[in-house]
């Protein structure tokens, strides 16, 4: 009845009693829970913090995984099209032995013969090595300089446009170059070379490019000695030196702007319309568990190539003739009497040697060369990035 206390009351109270004590044991030993973040986001809702986190592009750990990615990305392109770029080396340089094969597929076959049943599978790669020493560094400087300077110009989606993109890409391009320009020099005089004996090594081609001593703008002058009358090259002010490394070093600025801006925006734009919501789900991998925050989903295998190949095409056919003349000014201290040609005087040389045709030269071969090696390099730099965390 009520008012009556039952005869159970107190075994109750004392089990209730007991379990308060274990539940005050269990929560003494349990580990704090982590305070919730202030503002949670939509992405920390479903992904822990502690996985979800946003990569500063500034610390060491970052730079240095992007420089890897970019280089290892180089050197598998180079790799892949070694051969053909020694056929477009000679073709562009005007190799007399080589001058009769321009203009057809049959003669890029027939050179490629030539060069094989004269020098083996060796010939095909000759001057890979300088390749390789030289691209891996470059291509680490693009692509890292691409993601910092990206960062920079383009800090959020809202600032995003072709523009900056494309800017990004050509000052990426200008900063790589700077730095490895020397060895881009080294490699074409290298792949240059035809004779079978005595060739250059890579020391003795460094010491000869060095000590190059081009004559100047006056030309050639008559001396009478004997009744003899001899040729007397006027020379002015001659240079050698480590100017002699940066020998079409103009033209490789001015092509590198169009050529890597054109290479960066064409293959971001291409990736955007890949990603499109109506065929992401054909196009598109999922997302990583570990992607930082706004990281756009990566593409297919496929879909990858295929941007990266479209990029190579549209930038080659942007910057072609510029690169005409650079080879031209590089060699230049090998062939003819050592002048040293301006960008002007190397393009109206091209232009009486050759007319219009002169400046696309090898551009089959460039297309042929630059598709597969822009798409390998894409590819290998996203997927080093995905294996990096980045």
């Amino acid at each position: 009845m009520p008012g009556i206390p039952s005869a159970h009351q107190p075994r109750e109270a004392a089990a209730a009693a007991a379990a308060a004590a274990v539940e005050h044991n269990h929560a003494t030993t349990r580990p704090p829970k982590p305070d919730p973040a202030l503002c949670p986001t939509d992405d920390e809702a479903i992904v822990p913090r502690s996985k979800k986190k946003k990569h500063n592009k500034q610390s060491l750990e970052y730079v240095w995984r992007s420089g890897v990615a970019g280089g290892m990305a180089g050197c598998a392109a180079k790799t892949v099209v070694a051969p053909l770029d020694r056929v477009k080396i000679l073709f562009q340089s005007h190799n007399p032995q080589f001058v009769k094969y321009t203009g057809s597929w049959y003669g890029v076959a027939a050179a490629m013969k030539d060069i094989y049943a004269q020098d083996g599978l060796a010939g095909l790669y000759r001057g890979h090595s300088a390749t390789l020493l030289r691209i891996f560094p470059y291509a680490a400087i693009k692509f890292l300089a691409y993601e910092q300077i990206r960062a920079k110009i383009i800090p959020n989606k809202e600032r995003e446009t072709p523009f900056r993109r494309l800017l990004s890409g050509s000052l990426a391009g200008v900063t790589s170059v700077f730095f490895t320009y020397p060895l881009e020099v080294i490699r074409v005089r290298l792949a240059f070379e035809t004779k079978r004996e005595g060739r250059s090594s890579l020391r003795s081609i460094c010491k000869q490019i060095y000590h190059e001593h081009p004559y100047g703008k006056k030309g050639p002058a008559t001396a009478s000695a004997g009744g003899a009358t001899a040729v007397v090259h006027d020379v002015v002010a001659p240079r050698s030196g480590l100017v002699n490394f940066y020998r079409g070093f103009s033209p490789t600025l001015l092509g590198m702007l169009p050529y890597a801006g054109m290479s960066f925006l064409t293959h971001d734009t291409v990736g955007d319309l890949l990603r499109h919501p109506r065929i992401a789900k054909w196009t598109t991998l999922p997302r990583p568990d570990d992607a930082p925050p706004g990281k756009v989903a990566p593409l297919r295998s496929w879909a990858e190539l295929f941007a990266g190949g479209v990029a190579g095409l549209v930038s080659q056919t942007a910057s072609y003739p510029l690169e005409v003349i650079r080879r031209r000014m590089q060699v230049g201290g090998a062939v003819g009497d050592g002048h040293r040609l301006r960008i002007g005087e190397t393009a109206a040389l091209i232009m009486r040697e050759r007319g219009l045709r002169g400046f696309f030269v090898g551009l089959t071969i460039g297309y042929a060369k630059v598709v597969p090696m822009a798409a390998a390099s894409f590819y290998t730099y996203e997927r080093f990035k995905m294996w990096f965390g980045i």
